[in-house]
């Protein structure tokens, strides 16, 4: 199969990459970023000479580097290339609305006219909205709260119109809360673990207990490779790690294993429109495709930690430079 991956140098899709040249090493898979902040080739170092693999630096915007690629000639999409931090989208939505909007529904005209056979959009359960209690399923209605969220379901549905309209062969994953290696540390479960090592303070909104379900990175990667593969065109696919948990509770589980004070938490004025509670139902990816996620909070929340202690250079490499200016105007001085 011959792959297009966009945004494959940020942390999910770096982690869907070297997964699926894993799998399947017969495989091509063209990794398509435009390497702002959050796009980092470390993430793939030890890939980068790997036979079917190739990377090529570009914006999904740009119409005419898109249809490039794509009159090449490939079996499937697979668009993670998106702006992905609410806060970020609370200062200035413009680059959420020109990558995950339009960049999408520039990915999908150039699958519709050059003949991809699967357009794989990875979305996110914040399309939802918040939920005080229950789940929410693929039938649910979608209410954002956030700019990004916004731009995320504005995405999704002109996908879904592509499949309707183009019938191109579209699917849309919806996924919760990831974390594991090559997180880039503005996330809550990096921020905590570096700034913990760091001795620095863990700045928390609100009351501290927004609730989030966590999936191991790896986990979401095996279930999109299972959509990849087998997904029902013009389906919606909720993936879960059934590991929900209010955000106080969890930083707290990081600073015990990594022997540091609560001390270091410190609460910070909450940003607006705070969703309370993420909570999805990934029942029809569990019958359908028959995927169930193999960590759980614990032994996935130890690999993490694992990760980040072995790997010191580059998460310090990254809160030295871009990171730190970002951190400053969201917190200020530490």
């Amino acid at each position: 199969m011959k792959l297009l991956v966009t945004g494959g140098a940020g942390f999910i899709g770096s982690n869907f990459v070297r997964h699926i040249l894993g799998q399947h090493p017969d495989w091509q898979v063209t990794n398509l970023d435009k390497l702002t902040y959050a796009g980092n080739l470390e993430n793939l170092a030890d890939i980068q000479a790997q036979a079917g693999y190739r990377f090529v630096k570009g914006d999904i915007a740009g119409r005419d580097l898109v249809d490039g690629i794509l009159k090449e000639g490939y079996d499937a999409v697979v668009n993670f290339a998106a702006e992905s931090h609410v806060d970020r989208s609370i200062l200035d939505a413009s680059p959420f609305v020109d990558t995950n909007f339009k960049g999408a529904q520039v990915l999908l005209e150039g699958a519709r006219v050059h003949g991809v056979g699967r357009f794989l959009q990875v979305s996110t359960d914040e399309v939802y909205g918040s939920s005080e209690e229950g789940y929410f399923t693929e039938e649910s209605p979608l209410d954002p709260s956030s700019p990004y969220s916004a731009s995320k379901a504005a995405a999704d549905l002109m996908c879904l119109a592509y499949h309707r309209t183009h019938s191109l062969d579209v699917v849309v994953t919806r996924c919760t809360n990831n974390y594991g290696p090559y997180q880039f540390p503005e996330k809550l479960i990096p921020l905590v673990i570096t700034n913990a090592l760091e001795d620095k303070a863990i700045p928390v909104y609100g009351d501290g207990l927004y609730r989030r379900d966590w999936i191991h990175v790896l986990d979401h990667c095996r279930a999109l490779e299972a959509v990849l593969l087998k997904g029902k065109a013009g389906r919606v696919y909720n993936i879960a790690g059934g590991q929900e948990q209010p955000n106080i509770e969890l930083i707290k589980l990081i600073l015990k294993a990594l022997r540091k004070p609560e001390g270091l938490i410190t609460f910070v004025k909450d940003r607006p429109a705070h969703d309370r509670r993420y909570a999805i139902d990934c029942s029809r990816i569990e019958k359908e495709l028959g995927w169930a996620p193999r960590f759980n909070i614990g032994n996935g929340m130890a690999d993490t930690v694992d990760w980040y202690l072995k790997n010191g250079p580059w998460w310090r490499n990254i809160k030295s430079g871009e990171y730190e200016k970002y951190y400053q105007r969201m917190y200020g001085s530490r």
